[in-house]
């Protein structure tokens, strides 16, 4: 391996750094343990490779470090070629006061490189040993819903919280792409890198990504190319009539299969490491295989042949239900569409078929079940679906942390305590599988053109977070948090430390107290999904009901006397949430129809638990506020005057929503609240 010391080369790529938009958790202060110290690398001319090289030499510019030949050095960072080693993995060696990262690949160096930047002084003061880093599953993903044109509902970006796309501006893509590869550097230094660039709804603008825009993918693609980061594509499977003039889209046609396979042959031309497809399709009106007759099964197999020669994947989501549903039909059941349409061709999709499984059962609720079809697939690659954009969850105008929730769905045990979990689904390893049904983890993004990023510069954690629970779901949430907290203000006083944490440790659940309660799920605007409507959704035909009447509230799931839901589940969870007796209180309404007298676990009454609740939210916001407004003179004027707005907002939304569930719950149930505090 040729030595290619950082002085040698006068040609490196320079970092993508825009002095006008945040810097985020990549911060030029976060690298001075590395930039002050002596530093030697050794590696090819790849692109990820030179970005390593492009890393260093800033770091020890801006920090008075020198660049040294290995021997010299108190860092080491160098390529040890192996076909057989994970080409993401690192390790990490320190002894005899040299810490060296070594890496098979590039890839693994680059990651190894932000880890020493996480670690901070740590990665040199602690003690010695040598530790190898591997990626949890080899598919870290997020999903863009970006339009190239500016949607007349959606906007320009589909449930975008941060302003316009970084992609596309006023109907094209954008020329200048310097803050795509910003955030290309953002999603390496947390772990991501497989992303796709457009909204799983393709218009028909959209659907020229695969033409006569493909020479703006590949531009996108040369941007993402030196973070390890592979670039997918969202397509329509109304494409071949849209774009090719044909008559159908049938899978089984064979000018539609050749006009897959034509467009795959252009796609990867044109991106030789292109990724693959994503697909939404049968899905709230997206065009699919159903209008033939056909599977979701024949239409994803249909699209893996056509990118198989170029090793191309095929993400095909699983959010597929009927929306056109009649509130008056109790038996018919939304949560369990996903494990109907997909459990009964478990094995039959091609091994390049990925399918993407949302977490829960109806849409990235604040608290709802766990998907019983990500379970159900011991021969199919599965990769459950997040959400990183707020969506239910405030809009990113509430401060609201999703790393602890994450954590808890990423570790849910499916077979009960100590068994397998979600994490351990994505990366092939269900209990009845055979081992080689690797699929991965995937997120909607929450970033726009904002200055910030995420609208909210507190959301910030959340994008970094899901990048770092992807690559170890087993860490603790809370730790990842302190971290992005030490990267983002490296020079701040403990005091502001505190304050962000304690704001956010714990804000997933002051969302819950405030919102809906025990499972209830879409209790939000109808459109919009912000602010309180109780009964927003509840004689829709989106299928998201709660059945609240004079005597009680909650869906009843059961096997016994409602949908039967809970059979969907493997043991010991179907029997659990089956019984009103095991039914954890956080999901009661998810499953059950009860009165509003019925007692918790906790010992309180349904009723009385969302008044306490309510109020108690609305304290804890309260107490966030104060605790930022006494440091807020510690934070730079432009992200505490941003923060401070966006917290006089939230206070006013967790007020509406304490006084409008509570009212809806009093003229309910008639019941009044214990303490007697003003309900109206």
């Amino acid at each position: 391996m040729e030595h290619i010391a950082v002085t040698r080369t006068p040609h490196l790529p320079s970092l993508p750094v825009d002095p006008s938009v945040h810097p985020a958790w990549l911060p030029q202060a976060a690298f001075a343990p590395l930039g002050s110290r002596r530093v030697a690398v050794a590696v090819d001319d790849s692109p990820v490779a030179r970005t390593v090289l492009a890393e260093v030499t800033a770091a020890v510019a801006a920090h008075g470090g020198e660049s040294v030949a290995p021997g010299a050095a108190d860092v080491e960072l160098a390529l040890r070629p192996d076909a057989a080693a994970d080409p993401e993995a690192f390790t990490l060696t320190r002894a005899a006061g040299v810490v060296a990262v070594t890496a098979a690949d590039a890839r693994g160096l680059l990651y190894g490189l932000y880890h020493l930047v996480r670690l901070g002084e740590e990665a040199f003061t602690g003690a010695d040993g040598t530790w190898t880093i591997a990626p949890h599953t080899p598919l870290r993903m997020l999903d863009h819903w970006d339009n190239i044109a500016v949607h007349p509902v959606m906007g320009q970006v589909e449930r975008g919280y941060a302003g316009g796309s970084i992609f596309y501006d006023d109907g094209a893509v954008r020329a200048d792409l310097t803050r795509v590869a910003q955030y290309a550097r953002l999603l390496a230094a947390s772990g991501i890198n497989r992303v796709a660039i457009n909204n799983v709804n393709v218009g028909p603008l959209e659907t020229r990504l695969l033409d006569d825009l493909l020479p703006d993918v590949a531009r996108i693609a040369g941007v993402f190319r030196p973070y390890g980061i592979t670039t997918h594509v969202s397509v329509s499977w109304a494409a071949p009539v849209r774009l090719g003039g044909l008559t159908t889209s049938d899978p089984f046609a064979p000018e539609v299969q050749e006009w897959w396979a034509r467009a795959a042959d252009r796609v990867w031309a044109a991106v030789p490491d292109f990724g693959g497809f994503v697909i939404k399709a049968d899905s709230e009106g997206q065009p699919g295989p159903f209008a033939y007759g056909r599977t979701h099964a024949d239409g994803a197999n249909m699209l893996a042949a056509a990118v198989a020669p170029h090793g191309g994947l095929i993400h095909w989501r699983a959010f597929v239900y009927n929306h056109q549903q009649d509130w008056r039909d109790r038996r018919t059941d939304r949560a369990k569409a996903a494990y109907e349409h997909f459990a009964p061709y478990d094995g039959t999709f091609a091994d390049n078929v990925i399918v993407q499984i949302k977490h829960g059962p109806l849409d990235f609720q604040v608290r709802e079940a766990m998907s019983p079809a990500i379970a159900a697939m011991p021969g199919t690659r599965v990769a459950p679906e997040f959400q990183v954009t707020t969506e239910y969850l405030g809009h990113q105008k509430h401060a609201v942390y999703l790393g602890r929730m994450w954590s808890q769905l990423l570790g849910f045990p499916y077979w009960g305590t100590g068994g397998r979990t979600l994490a351990d689904v994505a990366a092939g390893r269900h209990p009845d599988g055979d081992g080689t049904r690797v699929g991965g983890l995937a997120a909607v993004s929450n970033v726009g053109d904002d200055v910030f990023w995420t609208g909210h510069p507190l959301a910030q954690a959340n994008l970094y977070a899901w990048g770092r629970l992807t690559w170890d779901p087993s860490a603790d949430p809370v730790a990842i948090l302190d971290e992005w907290i030490g990267l983002t203000f490296p020079d701040a006083p403990a005091v502001v430390r505190e304050t962000l944490h304690a704001v956010l440790d714990e804000s997933w659940e002051t969302y819950e107290q405030y919102t809906a309660p025990l499972g209830v799920c879409f209790m939000v605007q109808p459109g919009s999904h912000y602010g309180p409507s109780p009964d927003g959704y509840e004689y829709s035909p989106w299928g998201t009901y709660h059945f609240a009447d004079r005597d009680g509230i909650g869906v009843d799931r059961t096997r016994a006397t409602g949908t039967g839901f809970t059979g969907q589940y493997p043991a010991p969870w179907c029997d659990v949430y089956e019984s009103l007796e095991t039914c954890p209180d956080e999901l009661l309404l998810f499953f059950h129809h009860v009165p509003y007298t019925h007692v918790l676990h906790s010992g309180k009454t349904v009723v009385q638990h969302v008044y306490d609740t309510h109020f108690e939210g609305l304290e804890r916001v309260l107490e966030s506020v104060r605790r930022w407004t006494e440091t807020l003179d510690a934070f730079p004027a432009d992200l505490a005057d941003r923060v401070t707005e966006r917290f006089a907002e939230q206070v006013r939304s967790t007020t509406d929503w304490r006084d409008v569930i509570n009212t809806y719950f009093l003229r309910h149930s008639g019941v009044p609240d214990a303490h007697a505090r003003q309900i109206f």
